[in-house]
């Protein structure tokens, strides 16, 4: 079954995170006020400084949600006061935990378009990217200067239809893949090749000077979204989840 395919499910209470897991959660970040002062609760004075730096109301609100959310995931997993968390940033903005130390060996990536966010737990490297599927005129000029020969081809020779679906495919595997091996887009979106066809099952076809064994697998949490997944580990068991703070009680 293909991650597309997987329904995201409400994420039952007391998840685990096993070698070789893969959590995925989705969320909402436009939510009802009294959602919104819940999340707001455990949030650093740190995370309200960079959300003063939003202009729009909406953008700022937006990012609170989604820190929020953020902070209850993680103190789910290691059972702790979601507010004790401190986050550091890597060179170009991916957060890490610098405390509490136990949680260490978690790894973590999340991204947000629009109104969802989504993010990836595991014990090892991975990277997480998700775009709303929108109009844009520049499609084609995005795609000559960021995509390599092959996927400009590929993209070309599908149908007009499925055109707009299939390069928000090709741009979130990319970067996807960069987020997990910490690189910013300036560090050859042009190197990467991966698969891009709606339906096609998600591949990294290429990478110049490639280090370790990587995969790709799509998520479509929502429609008119799609994302990707990029982790280090080939066998990982990736589970997709929907995420609200009300998780219901584990399945026997």
């Amino acid at each position: 079954m293909k991650t597309s395919d997987v329904r995201w499910n409400a994420a039952p209470n007391g998840l685990k995170l096993a070698e070789g897991d893969v959590h995925v959660f989705c969320a909402p970040l436009d939510v009802p006020p009294e959602r919104f002062e819940e999340l707001l609760q455990p949030l650093s004075y740190d995370e309200w400084q960079r959300a003063g730096r939003f202009h729009r109301g909406r953008d700022r609100e937006r990012f609170l949600a989604g820190r929020g959310a953020l902070r209850e995931i993680l103190g789910m997993f290691l059972n702790v006061n979601p507010a004790s968390f401190v986050f550091s940033y890597g060179e170009f903005g991916k957060p890490q935990i610098a405390a509490p130390v136990a949680a260490h060996s978690l790894q973590f990536d999340l991204a947000h378009s629009d109104s969802m966010v989504v993010y990836a737990i595991a014990q090892h490297e991975l990277g997480v990217d998700l775009e709303r599927i929108r109009a844009m005129d520049e499609t084609e000029q995005i795609a000559s200067r960021f995509f390599t020969p092959r996927e400009n081809s590929s993209l070309l020779a599908l149908p007009e239809q499925q055109r707009l679906e299939a390069f928000f495919n090709c741009w979130t595997r990319k970067e996807a893949y960069l987020k997990a091996i910490g690189s910013g887009l300036n560090d050859g979106l042009d190197q990467i090749e991966v698969s891009l066809a709606p339906g096609q099952a998600a591949e990294l076809r290429g990478v110049a000077n490639a280090s370790g064994q990587w995969s790709l697998h799509p998520l479509v949490p929502a429609s008119e979204f799609v994302g990707a997944l990029a982790i280090q580990q080939q066998n990982s068991r990736v589970n997709c989840w929907s995420w609200n703070g009300r998780s219901p009680p584990a399945r026997e």
